[in-house]
Parts: structure tokens; C-alpha cells; sequence
């Protein structure tokens, strides 16, 4: 499996490619901002896009799609939206890419749409987690939803997983299920008032020890 990784601008997005070496087929997630940029390193390597995914809905992740759409003839794919091949985007859903699989994690909380995709043993978490961080929220709510998509989806996964996020926001570009595991503030709170007291005081936390 090849995973290309791109800064793709805006607010340092990440946008992705990932690529089953033998079939040679791809999947880009989070287009966003430069998806031609994705589009040309597809070509020039020799990978026939198949998917186009979006993590969530908001418009630094999701600008790019209609250009991107123009360019492949696919039309990307948002959680609860459009199937492929009878393949519904919902939770659990099983796309298959050459010898491959692309799961669905439906991971609410940053948004209500907010989904990851599981590729091998590799996680594009878009907005929901980052390395050393997670994603912002609005109300108690959405974080009770992202705590609980935290712990009881993505915190389930193997210690080996490789993480992508969707910004370049945290303390390096990739990380690991087991390195956020015993490093990431958020997911040391012991429960959920925790988690959301340091929601709330994030800025004095972070300068109260050091973290950019």
C-alpha cells in the first residue's frame, strides 16, 4: 500500500492518495484546496483513481470536489451520502480497492458528518483527531459525540495504526493509535468532565506547558 501524503494549502490541509501498489487502483481523500496536484501525481505513478471521499462537509475540505469531479468522472463521497457500486457511505461500509479494503468509521463530534477512513493498517482522521490534539467543537454535545467517537471507535484500533490527519495542526504530520494513546492530552483525561474542561481551557493549558 502507498500513501502520498500532500499539502494541499489553506489552513495547512492535508490532502491524501492511497494506492494498492499491484491493481494499481486509488482512493483520494480530502482533496480540498489543490486537487490537481493529486490528480497529476495519480497519473504520472500510474494509479486509476476509483474513490473520491471527504471527511466532513466544511468547505476547506470539500472546495476542491467539483474540480476534482470534472477531473476523474467520480462524484465524491460524504458520510450518509451517495453509494458506490450499491455501497452505502455509512458506518461499517466496506469499499474495496485491488487487494485492499477502505472501511468507514463514522466518528461524529468535529462535525456531525465527520467520518475516517481505515485503509490497511492506516487512519485519515480528518478533523477528529490530529496528533497531540484533537478537533475543535462548538457545544458539549458535539463533545460529548467526539469523546465517544475517540474512545469507542478510534482508540479501539491496533497500537500500530498510522494516523493522518486532516491538518497539519498538531506535533508532526503522522502519528500512531499508540503514541496518541499514551501522549495526547485529550485522550489522558480520565473521563469525560476532563476531556471538556481542557476543551475549554486548551490555551492556558498549552502555555501552561509549553506545547505550540
Amino acid at each position: 500500500m502507498k500513501v502520498k501524503q500532500f499539502r494541499t494549502g489553506g489552513d495547512r490541509n492535508f490532502g491524501y492518495l492511497v494506492a494498492d501498489e499491484v491493481s494499481r487502483e486509488a482512493l483520494v481523500i480530502d482533496a480540498s484546496f489543490n486537487p490537481g496536484m493529486i490528480v497529476r501525481f495519480a497519473a504520472d505513478e500510474g494509479f486509476v483513481i476509483r474513490y473520491i471521499f471527504s471527511t466532513h462537509g466544511h468547505d476547506d475540505h470539500t472546495n476542491g470536489n467539483e474540480a476534482i469531479s470534472k477531473m476523474t468522472g467520480l462524484v465524491p463521497l460524504l458520510y450518509g451520502g451517495r453509494s458506490v457500486n450499491g455501497i452505502d457511505v455509512v458506518d461499517g461500509a466496506v469499499f474495496p480497492l485491488g487487494g485492499l479494503e477502505v472501511r468507514i468509521l463514522y466518528t461524529p463530534g468535529h462535525t456531525k458528518d465527520s467520518m475516517c477512513l481505515y485503509v490497511g493498517d492506516a487512519l485519515f482522521t480528518g478533523d477528529t483527531l490530529f496528533t497531540g490534539k484533537v478537533g475543535g467543537t462548538a457545544t458539549e454535545e458535539q463533545a460529548i459525540d467526539e469523546y465517544a467517537s475517540l474512545h469507542q471507535k478510534i482508540m479501539a484500533l491496533p497500537d500500530m495504526t498510522t494516523v493522518y490527519p486532516g491538518h497539519d495542526y498538531g506535533t508532526s504530520p503522522v502519528s500512531s493509535i499508540g503514541h496518541e494513546r499514551i501522549t495526547n492530552p485529550f485522550l489522558l483525561q480520565k473521563d469525560f468532565g476532563g476531556f471538556l474542561w481542557l476543551k475549554k481551557n486548551w490555551a492556558a493549558y498549552k502555555q501552561a506547558h509549553g506545547i505550540a
